[in-house]
């Protein structure tokens, strides 16, 4: 079926007008009238293919929530006029060791992206939220609780569960002591998570103003990162550590924030890190780690977590057309903290 969408026709044109075709329903397929859809770093990145060479045309957008219009025939977990929201990935292969533990982000045979990803089942490529509507497997389609504004809830679909899955992995829990370092559009939701976990907050920041935005978030403390004083006084205080910092950087003088046998996990910077120094690891058994979204289940504790917290994205809704004013706003952290679109404007 023709759908308007918003593409990226090469990387260094502006975003435009675009139709295309969404399949037909298959007898497990849902069918969703998007009204949001949040802006994603991921989405810059692909429309100027700096993650390798990008399917052009392509239709970003992974941070999708509307309502269900249509369902196929076989589906069971969804009924027309369902609050729905679809995240970063609409298929896996349903039958490794991680998708049979319901870590489909981490399938052993590739999953299918939101967008510009090969759609080994169907065929083509996959267009994400920039559009009007979309067709996705009830398997990735994930319940949105009706008590949260809507608007708010499109960025839980990656910034949220990007920052749920590893404080959730390694066990936040109530009297943490937890460092969130870098506040934007993961470390804000990183904040707001942690807190609501019980952990004593540290938001960990080069920026004195950045500091006192997380204390109104619910830090319960900043540590300007930059100050060597400051840092001294907390090394080896940690529990855990969220990196949301999106560039390389020097990891070591947070490292060395952390206790025996501690954690930092990075989510932001996709890129080669300069050099870990091995002794500020073996000194006290520290640990350096990684995490990537997180499964369809584990995504839906997260909502639900959201609805029974109240806990949304701080956001700024723009128009369709205003796209690539956002994406220069969005490279120059002009953002508190995460723009989505409201897809009524396309």
């Amino acid at each position: 079926m023709s759908t308007k969408a918003y593409a990226a026709f090469n990387a260094v044109d502006p975003l435009g007008p675009h139709t295309i075709e969404r399949r037909n329903l298959d007898v497990n397929d849902v069918f969703i009238k998007i009204d949001y859809c949040g802006v994603c770093h991921s989405d810059l990145h692909t429309a100027q293919s700096d993650w390798g060479p990008t399917n052009y045309p392509a239709v970003p957008g992974h941070e999708i929530v509307g309502r269900v219009e249509a369902v196929g025939s076989e589906v069971t977990k969804y009924k027309v006029g369902d609050l729905v929201g679809v995240g970063c990935l609409v298929e896996s292969c349903k039958h490794c060791h991680s998708c049979d533990e319901d870590l489909e982000q981490y399938c052993e045979n590739g999953f299918t992206g939101t967008y510009n990803s090969k759609n080994s089942k169907y065929g083509g490529i996959t267009y994400g939220g920039y559009s009007e509507n979309i067709v996705v497997h009830e398997d990735f389609v994930l319940s949105v609780p009706t008590n949260l504004p809507l608007d708010a809830v499109a960025p839980l679909l990656c910034a949220g569960i990007t920052t749920w899955s590893p404080l959730r992995h390694w066990n936040v829990k109530k009297g943490d002591k937890v460092g969130i370092i870098g506040l934007g559009g993961l470390g804000h939701m990183g904040v707001k998570f942690a807190k609501a976990m019980g952990a004593h907050v540290v938001m960990i920041t080069t920026s004195e103003s950045k500091g006192a935005d997380a204390m109104k978030l619910g830090a319960d403390e900043v540590l300007i990162s930059k100050d060597p004083e400051q840092m001294k006084q907390h090394n080896y205080s940690f529990d855990f550590l969220l990196n949301t910092i999106p560039v390389a950087h020097d990891v070591n003088p947070y490292l060395l924030l952390l206790k025996l046998d501690k954690t930092m996990c990075m989510v932001g910077a996709i890129e080669p890190l300069p050099g870990v120094h091995g002794g500020v690891l073996i000194n006290k058994r520290r640990n350096i780690a990684g995490s990537l979204i997180g499964g369809i289940k584990e995504t839906q504790e997260m909502l639900d977590f959201c609805g029974e917290h109240n806990i949304v994205s701080d956001v700024e809704v723009i128009r369709m057309n205003e796209i690539n004013e956002a994406y220069v706003r969005m490279q120059n952290s002009d953002v508190k903290y995460r723009f989505v679109i409201d897809l009524k404007t396309l």
